[in-house]
């Protein structure tokens, strides 16, 4: 048993400097609580110390000021505060490995690094996307080590650039193993939350995975149409405009693009394991969505001869409107047009990485162009004369597609 704290602030968010935890700990902070973040990342603590968003997301530039004139912020590389903490909210996932199948190591790094600092009577919140059973076991390690320490997941579910409004739009999922901190941690999130759906842990944990899967899959499904439609040389945009066009029953159809990000392959992959690799829909969405970097350099491969020609990448991020590169699948584009072409020029107007080029020299000097990202920023582009565009997501009008 851990000799008691006082509890002289109200959450802390572990792992709380990235896409996921800064926006929640802000706005935990505006909601009046007393917020700590802690994160082992000494830069971006650092950057955030002074008041400088470290990544791009709506409206969360003015509240982390505002947090910290207020006092209600503490941002720290180091575990001590944890222990004066109620809330304890973890921003550790379960990511998949390199055979697709999902990693544990994080999560043990976590509770172990942490474990000095815990609490008897503390609530530990599980944040991020787990593999089913997570929860539980977690729940056993802290009873191993000793610890009355209560765990719920409590999943979040907001669009990345838009959590800020999202948090106090959208129904949050909560569970817990006990009826008393359930009810702890809807009065947490019930601070900005409008609407709670409760479940048990495992409910909770395949909720998300399955959210984040069908999305992939309905992805998939257009990208199959897109390339099935190229390979017999047909407008696929005519035939997606005859699919919606005041027709209720496909509104919801998206279109063709890049399916990427650090969420939806990974949980799609996670529910594939958790099925003992019985879920075939969602290994089939991974060939396609995965594969249409490939099909679009073998669309341009049959117009072109590529190995003489410079190619150019329009956008890096894995969405719009965004500064985040991870798992985007424009690196892979990039790869393949690297063994496919005589040289690849990339550009993006909001990703930090010092390998790509200004706008306007991937323009100048690309003959073959790939709209990877649709930023706005590349709507309306006009197409110089004697060069291609190859454009999924059909933003540019006059594009080769």
């Amino acid at each position: 048993m851990k000799p008691e704290s006082v509890l002289t602030r109200d959450v802390c968010v572990i792992g709380g400097a990235g896409h996921v935890g800064l926006p929640l700990a802000l706005t935990f902070a505006e909601a009046g609580l007393r917020t700590v973040i802690y994160d082992i990342n000494r830069e971006v603590v650092a950057k955030i110390r002074r008041g400088v968003m470290p990544f791009a997301e709506e409206g969360a530039q003015e509240l982390l000021r505002r947090a910290l004139d207020r006092g209600l912020l503490e941002v720290t590389e180091t575990p001590d505060l944890m222990s004066e903490c109620r809330f304890l909210v973890l921003i550790i996932g379960t990511p998949v490995d390199e055979h697709l199948n999902p990693s544990f190591t994080a999560m043990h790094r976590a509770i172990d690094s942490c474990a000095d600092h815990l609490r008897d009577g503390q609530i530990l919140v599980l944040r991020s996307t787990i593999f089913p059973g997570i929860s539980e076991h977690v729940k056993r390690d802290l009873e191993a080590r000793g610890l009355d320490i209560s765990v719920a997941f409590c999943p979040e579910r907001v669009a990345q650039g838009k959590s800020l409004r999202e948090f106090r739009e959208l129904p949050q999922i909560v569970s817990a193993f006990r009826p008393e901190t359930l009810e702890a941690v809807k009065e947490l999130f019930g601070r900005f939350t409008p609407e709670f759906i409760e479940m048990t842990p495992m409910e909770a944990e395949l909720c998300k995975l399955m959210t984040n899967a069908s999305r992939y899959i309905q992805f998939a499904i257009v990208n199959q149409f897109y390339t099935i439609a190229k390979d017999h040389g047909l407008n696929f945009d005519r035939i997606l405009h005859g699919c919606r066009h005041n027709y209720p029953r496909m509104a919801g159809m998206p279109g063709p693009g890049f399916a990427a990000g650090p969420c939806l392959l990974k949980d799609t992959m996670q529910l594939a394991a958790f099925s003992q690799n019985s879920f075939l829909l969602g290994h089939s969405a991974m060939l396609v969505n995965e594969g249409l970097p490939a099909r679009l350099v073998e669309l341009a491969r049959r117009d072109v001869d590529l190995s003489q020609k410079t190619t150019g990448i329009l956008g890096m991020a894995f969405k719009a409107e965004s500064d985040d590169p991870r798992d985007s699948l424009s690196y892979k584009l990039r790869n393949l047009l690297t063994l496919e072409s005589k040289r690849v020029l990339c550009t993006d107007p909001y990703v930090p990485d010092s390998t790509l080029v200004p706008f306007e020299r991937v323009i100048g000097e690309a003959d073959v162009l790939f709209l990877a990202t649709p930023h706005r920023a590349y709507r309306g582009l006009r197409v110089p004369a004697g060069k291609l565009l190859y454009d999924v997501w059909s933003l540019v009008p006059d594009a080769a597609r």
